[in-house]
């Protein structure tokens, strides 16, 4: 397979960082050029950049130099990874799509836009299913917007899916998350706001979690021009941060249209969890989905947060739910899977359908 030329827009960020280390080393994707605010344009990148991640800035990038987020300077790349902040992201995006470049967001600006699928890898692959309409609309031969969801929101749709396809609908959802420090970007939450303390509010989080889920676990219509999102299913977010570097916490309850499952059957249920990113062979894709604790303690940011390289959602505490159906605690790598390894993984998707 020929390597795909890509670009990283937003790449001095924290989720920018991510993505260099994600490609790296990338089997299929070669680093092509990056992209910043105009405070780095111009700088090679080891010199524009706050490096903030436990392993060293690769060689590939260290002197490569950061061009302004202009789509013209852009146009010889197939993929663009976006990492960019929503008050930028939606103009800067768009220009890239009118260039004809496949454009893969982090940002919020167009996860509610009807024509753009709004994709967790390990959930709802086939989506991509409306990009083919998309490119009509938007007259283009290559080109095409995903976007990623949530982090919190990701973590939360993969054991649903799971649950979903095994015993149906699902009618009320509840969850609470526990949210890394991360989550909020560099330099983030104060650290006199943190330390030592829970935040209860993370502005509009659960607005997004409580919309986000029905439009990723609904279906493609017939027709591939538009998505039907989940009917008669009521989600009920509360966000809170928490002094947490990586990964979020989230605690889950469910009730079922059909009758509460017996706890024994979603134990394996969740453990033999399969997705198509899987079926294809991509690169990034794990081997499980979902990992699957039954220790007592389990899942823990610290202990179980790069489960399978950040790709996996680990789930444990499963049990009846005296109020709902069934309850259970689930950890999801907020910075991986929950935002830069939702958007590989995609563009992997991508290449192996033949969009790209």
């Amino acid at each position: 397979m020929s390597s795909k030329k890509v670009g990283i827009l937003g790449a001095t960020g924290t989720v920018g960082q991510r993505f260099i280390l994600l490609l790296s080393e990338h089997p299929v994707f070669t680093i092509h050029a990056l992209g910043a605010s105009s405070r780095s344009a111009g700088k090679a990148y080891k010199e524009a950049v706050r490096w903030k991640q436990a392993r060293p800035i690769p060689d590939q990038v260290a002197n490569m130099i950061v061009k302004p987020c202009d789509a013209e300077l852009f146009k010889d790349c197939d993929v663009v990874f976006s990492g960019l902040d929503a008050d930028v992201a939606g103009e800067i995006e768009m220009a890239m799509l009118k260039q004809d470049i496949a454009v893969f967001s982090n940002a919020k600006n167009y996860r509610r836009d009807p024509v753009v699928p709004l994709i967790v890898p390990t959930v709802n692959s086939d989506h991509f299913d409306l990009v083919h309409h998309q490119r009509e609309l938007y007259n283009l031969k290559k080109g095409f917007l995903i976007t990623n969801a949530n982090c919190s929101t990701t973590g939360l749709v993969v054991p649903l899916k799971a649950l979903q396809d095994a015993f149906g609908p699902m009618t009320h959802i509840i969850v609470n998350t526990q949210q890394a420090i991360s989550g909020a970007g560099y330099p983030g939450v104060p650290s006199l706001d943190i330390l030592d303390n829970v935040v209860p509010y993370i502005g509009g989080e659960e607005e997004k979690m409580e919309w986000e889920v029905g439009k990723i676990m609904g279906a493609v219509a017939a027709d591939k021009k538009s998505f039907e999102h989940l009917p008669n299913t009521v989600v009920s977010a509360t966000c809170t941060r928490v002094p947490v570097l990586d990964g979020h916490l989230e605690s889950v309850s469910v009730k079922f249209a059909n009758g509460c499952p017996d706890i024994e059957k979603v134990y394996e249920v969740l453990e033999n969890y399969k997705s198509e990113a899987e079926k294809l062979g991509c690169h990034l894709a794990p081997s499980k989905p979902i990992v699957v604790t039954r220790q007592q303690d389990r899942p823990q940011p610290r202990l179980d947060r790069e489960n399978l390289k950040g790709q996996a959602v680990t789930v444990g505490r499963v049990r009846k739910c005296p109020v709902l159906d069934i309850k259970f605690v689930l950890l999801v790598h907020n910075t991986v899977l929950g935002a830069a390894g939702s958007s590989v993984l995609n563009a992997e998707i991508a290449v192996a359908k033949g969009l790209i």
